[in-house]
């Protein structure tokens, strides 16, 4: 039988990228597990078989030394990138990692706090937690290259600070985006929740049931008929062919899709794609979220109005066939570099309703009237305010 985590950690291959533009962070840019992750107590945890959930009053956060530049929970978790983490409480967030179940929180002083409400060993499950968060990267070196690059970048980034792409579990990733295709949040986190909950059940916190991941034997014994009953409609055939593909490859699924980490991004793409229902945006998706490809760029409606508004107007109007698709990948590459995803996925955010009305009316510039200079001088602007002490800034109305 497989290990459920054969993969998890495995160490990060450096996969083949094509010569671009931009340059990405150097190795000295790049932060160290071994500077983040210190020394907690190895003393095992007592596993129940349900275990009750703790009132919130009683949760003890432990500090993961993570400010809120490099992670701000509500610009990652419910964004799209994950449908099996819940907002369990003001400014936290509760999922599984492999076998741990993990509550995080963005504390008073802006830092982030966790919680293991389910696991064996706290030390491995704040190792691998670090991994899911893609902690190896450090988003402020990424964003200082951004932001040398997009003027438009630099202001947005002052209001949101903190968006991070995770690294996740490749076949959990897999799964999610086959239920999103041409889908609403809404139906796909019941999908989700729906297939997570033929895993081993983890806990419940905030009136949510938590789930480890199904295995892949476990996926196989559902049927089509079963998953259509449960509201997947035509997707559910692709679900059952995609998990069928997979235990039909050598040395195994899991393998299979490990080893997507050492291609090159068209080669992932390619492999991906030759899974049911996996066409070009969600293969992009899952290269971005789980298999290190971080200059996949997701293409859909949204991403290409995104582009042609500040990237290559010179397309509005045209049809999203796949060769003005790959356009636009190639207009984020060529602008943002080697990590292109995450900068399209800050771009993507910004774009959301629940965000959008949280920028400022200066930021929507759609017309492109504002020069790179005139963004300059109200970034410096708003640098210099976040300088000034409280108590010396003048109070409005006084």
């Amino acid at each position: 039988m497989q290990s459920p985590r054969l993969f998890a950690r495995m160490k990060r291959p450096k996969s083949p990228l094509p010569p671009t533009p931009s340059t990405p962070p150097t190795p000295q840019q790049r932060q160290s597990f071994t500077k983040l992750i210190t020394s907690v107590s190895r003393k095992r945890r007592n596993i129940l078989q349900n275990p009750q959930p703790l009132p919130p009053s009683e949760i003890k956060w432990k500090p993961l030394n993570i400010s809120k530049s490099e992670l701000y929970l509500p610009l990652t978790f419910p964004t799209g990138q994950t449908f099996r983490w819940k907002k369990t409480g003001p400014l936290q967030y509760t999922g599984p990692v492999g076998h741990h179940l993990i509550s995080l929180k963005q504390l008073d002083d802006d830092c982030v706090g966790y919680f293991c409400h389910f696991t064996d060993s706290e030390d491995s499950a704040r190792i691998d937690l670090f991994d899911f968060l893609n902690m190896e990267i450090s988003l402020n070196s990424l964003w200082d290259e951004f932001r040398a690059a997009d003027a438009r970048f630099a202001e947005l980034a002052l209001h949101l600070e903190g968006a991070r792409v995770l690294r996740q579990d490749p076949l959990e990733c897999l799964i999610q985006f086959i239920c999103s295709s041409n889908n609403n949040i809404q139906r796909i986190t019941k999908m989700v929740d729906f297939i997570s909950s033929k895993g081993r059940f983890l806990g419940n916190v905030g009136g949510f049931d938590f789930f480890e991941f199904p295995l892949l034997e476990k996926l196989a014994l559902l049927s089509e008929a079963e998953l259509r009953e449960a509201g997947f409609g035509y997707r559910a055939k692709y679900i059952v062919g995609t998990i069928a593909a997979l235990q039909s490859k050598p040395g195994g699924g899991l393998e299979w899709l490990a080893s997507l980490r050492k291609l090159d991004l068209q080669g992932a793409v390619c492999g991906l794609s030759s899974l049911p229902g996996v066409g070009p945006k969600v293969a992009a998706c899952i290269a971005l979220f789980a298999l290190d490809q971080h200059h996949a760029i997701p293409v859909d409606t949204h991403v290409w109005k995104i582009a042609t508004r500040y990237l290559i107007p010179e397309l509005a109007g045209t049809s999203l066939t796949p060769r003005i698709c790959n356009r636009v990948a190639d207009a984020f590459v060529s602008k943002y570099g080697k990590y292109a995803g995450w900068a399209q996925t800050l771009l993507f955010i910004s774009e959301l309703p629940s965000q959008k009305a949280m920028l400022p009316s200066s930021v929507w510039d759609t017309e492109g009237r504002r020069s790179s200079v005139e963004i300059q001088v109200k970034i410096e602007t708003i640098h210099q305010a976040k300088e000034i002490p409280r108590s010396k800034r003048k109070i409005r109305g006084k």
